[in-house]
């Protein structure tokens, strides 16, 4: 845990990433241009939609044929058949369907909306991104880059929005992570009255993709900040710890 103050600071000016683009490349530069030094034990967030760019994971609707299924989606829904098409491309298996609104198990086996298919941020409107094809991969290869780059240790995090159950509202959180542990484990440890914890276990991947979106926000063209001050528990699980097994879930 940590005891000091932790900072989280903006990276501006990053500009439209594109495909191909040497992400790291275009982190470091824009860190030059607001003056900010990364240093060891940082967290970089970055959200996905910056990543997937970079790494093509852009699909044109007009190139998609729709399935009988994504046309009957449609029909309830608010988007065009070929958007669904993508969603179901992209989904191991629908959870819920109702009004148009899909809730599926994405191949990575994240529960979300419409498998993270996500037209926001997207210059031409006909485009469409999907997540990145392994995302804690991603991370990894942008820690690597970064530590050669600005020898500094830290540790990366890969976030998007996800909805949860039972609550309105969106929060972000790790879909990707290298260099630190996402869950922290109080199982069998004394509280300060002496109760042994039996089920605490914390997911600080979540909690600091969630307050870096507190200075990324959703329109301000913010993809990237830097978490300072916090205490990493250096790790190479990666942010697919995060995800409950089928036997444990009792919501499936």
């Amino acid at each position: 845990m940590n005891d000091g103050i932790i900072c989280i600071i903006p990276i501006r000016g990053i500009g439209d990433v594109q495909p191909g683009d040497d992400l790291a490349d275009v982190l470091v530069d824009a860190l030059k241009r607001n003056e900010i030094a990364l240093e060891n034990g940082d967290v970089l967030v970055v959200t996905q939609k910056v990543v997937s760019k970079a790494e093509g994971r852009l699909v044109n609707l007009e190139t998609i044929e729709p399935s009988h299924m994504a046309r009957m989606a449609a029909l309830q829904g608010r988007k065009d058949a070929a958007y669904y098409e993508v969603v179901l491309r992209e989904s191991r298996r629908i959870v819920r369907m109702d009004r148009g609104v899909l809730i599926t198990e994405t191949h990575h086996g994240f529960i979300c909306a419409n498998a993270g298919v996500d037209e926001s941020n997207v210059a031409d409107e006909r485009f469409v991104t999907l997540l990145p094809v392994d995302p804690d991969a991603s991370a990894m290869r942008l820690r690597l880059a970064l530590r050669e780059r600005c020898q500094a240790d830290v540790a990366v995090i890969i976030s998007d929005t996800f909805g949860r159950p039972w609550r309105e509202g969106q929060v972000n959180v790790a879909i990707g992570a290298a260099g630190l542990a996402p869950l922290a484990d109080y199982v069998g440890k004394q509280d300060p009255y002496g109760y042994t914890m039996h089920a605490s276990v914390i997911a600080v991947a979540d909690e600091l993709a969630s307050a870096a979106e507190l200075v990324m926000g959703k329109v301000d063209r913010i993809p990237a900040a830097v978490v300072r001050g916090y205490s990493v528990a250096p790790s190479d699980d990666g942010a697919r710890v995060l995800i409950r097994a089928p036997e444990r879930d009792l919501f499936r």
